[in-house]
């Protein structure tokens, strides 16, 4: 049976058993916020649970290294949207240890592209584009300055507004431990006493 095969069975029964009853909510975040955190497996259950967070609470965006890569891409998009119609007023940006684009080799990614039959032609017409594939695949060499980085694009992005906390955090993915790199109350509070 094929993956597809066996999630469309699966699902059959569990609308026909209503077992998505449990997990019915509105659209809006009871808590408020939005996570931006990794699309790393180990966080899928762990880092809900290690936050308190159940369904219906968040609005959670995932993406390789919970990085903003530009600040009018995609996630900056998803975010301004929790904001400003779905009622999120704070940000958590949670990167984790043990991060696989802390260690992602690009020149070997790459060759994995090849061997799957992207040809050098097509690497051309997108780096002629003005992308430049390289930069674009490249992760980051430390988690908590990563996690700054994005903070600092979230909180000084031109659309969002002075009264959203922008938050960081690191977690660990074998215990699910936070720990703090950016508290978004105090970063807004002494802006305020600026």
């Amino acid at each position: 049976m094929t993956l597809l095969n066996e999630i469309l069975q699966h699902n059959q029964s569990f609308v026909e058993n209503k077992e998505y009853e449990k997990f019915q909510t509105d659209k809006f975040p009871d808590k408020r916020m939005v996570i931006l955190s990794c699309m790393d497996t180990r966080l899928v259950e762990l880092l809900p649970k290690s936050m308190n967070i159940r369904n219906g609470d968040v609005k959670i965006i995932k993406t390789a290294g919970a990085i903003v890569s530009h600040p009018f891409g995609s996630v900056m998009r998803s975010i301004i949207v929790a904001i400003y119609e779905l009622n999120a007023d704070e940000v958590f940006v949670i990167g984790h240890h043990d991060c696989g684009m802390s260690s992602v080799n690009v020149e070997s990614v790459m060759d994995k592209m090849k061997d799957r039959n992207i040809d050098e032609h097509t690497i051309s017409i997108i780096e002629n584009s003005g992308i430049r594939i390289k930069n674009w695949l490249r992760g980051f060499d430390d988690v908590v300055e990563s996690v700054k980085n994005s903070v600092e694009i979230i909180r000084n992005h031109p659309l969002i507004p002075e009264d959203v906390f922008v938050h960081g955090l690191v977690i660990s993915p074998d215990t699910g431990k936070l720990d703090l790199v950016t508290n978004g109350y105090e970063v807004n509070k002494n802006e305020r006493d600026i």
